[in-house]
């Protein structure tokens, strides 16, 4: 049966302290450029949504104008011989007399 000597004790510290201390400076090097592409990456899909906003809101835009305009088209077919209202007669002011 091996025994854990003190020696390897010390090295597998040591180790462990490395590595920790290795990707300590590894991520510090390399923060900048993680945060510079998730910004960019945020900044594309922010800007994809805003041109999606505005077509959509162009279309809609569009769509209700040219609606607006075959109404009127339409009611302007209907109008064009106005019809004859019925004269209901003629109409009283009454006054209180006290």
């Amino acid at each position: 049966m091996d025994q854990a000597s003190f020696t390897g004790f010390l090295k597998t510290v040591l180790i462990i302290v490395l590595i920790y201390y290795f990707i300590k400076f590894a991520f510090r090097l390399l923060a900048p450029y993680l945060v510079k592409k998730a910004m960019n990456k945020v900044s594309e899909n922010f800007q994809k949504q805003q041109e999606a906003y505005y077509n959509q809101t162009q279309n809609q835009h569009q769509n209700s104008q040219a609606t607006n305009n075959q109404d009127f088209e339409e009611n302007i077919k209907h109008n064009k011989i106005p019809k004859e209202r019925k004269k209901v007669g003629e109409y009283i002011d009454f006054e209180e007399i006290e």
